[in-house]
C-alpha cells in the first residue's frame, strides 16, 4: 500500500473531475465542499460559477480571508479495491474578484468542462490556490 510520489499524485490530482476543498471556519471548525478545478502545474484554479447556490459570496472565500492554508482531495473508489487511491494538494488559497487570474481560470475551467461553455455569466470571484506539498496514496497495483 505505497504512498504515491509527489509528481504521481500531482498527475492524478490534475486528472481528477471533482475535488473537496477544505478551509477553516471563523471559529476553528473545518468547512468541506465539492468543487471543480483546472490545475496549471502548481496551481489549481476555481470559480464561484453560476449553478444554484446561496449567492456568489461563498462562506468558502471568507475562510480563506481569514486564513488562506487550504487542502484538497481528489479520490477514486472502486469496489475493486486494488484500484483505491487518494490525492491531496495542501496550499495557500486566495480570491480573486477581477483581472488577468480571475479571466485565466475562467478559461481553463472552460478547457476542463463543457458546462462552462455554456455559461455567459455571471461567475464569481475565482480561488486560486498555490500547491506547497502534494501527496497521496494507493493501493498495491492502483490504477
Amino acid at each position: 500500500m505505497p504512498e504515491l510520489d509527489p509528481e504521481e499524485a500531482r498527475l492524478r490530482f490534475s486528472a481528477g473531475r471533482v475535488a473537496y476543498l477544505a478551509t477553516v471556519r471563523a471559529d476553528g471548525r473545518p468547512h468541506l465542499v465539492p468543487i471543480v478545478f483546472a490545475a496549471d502545474g502548481g496551481r489549481l484554479y476555481s470559480i464561484a460559477d453560476p449553478k444554484p447556490k446561496r449567492g456568489l459570496d461563498l462562506l468558502r472565500h471568507r475562510n480563506i480571508a481569514a486564513n488562506p492554508a487550504v487542502s484538497l482531495l481528489v479520490d477514486a473508489c472502486d469496489e475493486a479495491w486494488e484500484r483505491l487511491w487518494w490525492a491531496r494538494a495542501d496550499g495557500q488559497a486566495r480570491v480573486v474578484s477581477n483581472g488577468p487570474e480571475r479571466e485565466a481560470a475562467i478559461s481553463m475551467l472552460r478547457d476542463k468542462y463543457a458546462q462552462y461553455t455554456e455559461w455567459a455569466a455571471p461567475f464569481g470571484a475565482a480561488t486560486i490556490i498555490d500547491v506547497d506539498r502534494w501527496s497521496g496514496w494507493a493501493m498495491a497495483g492502483g490504477e
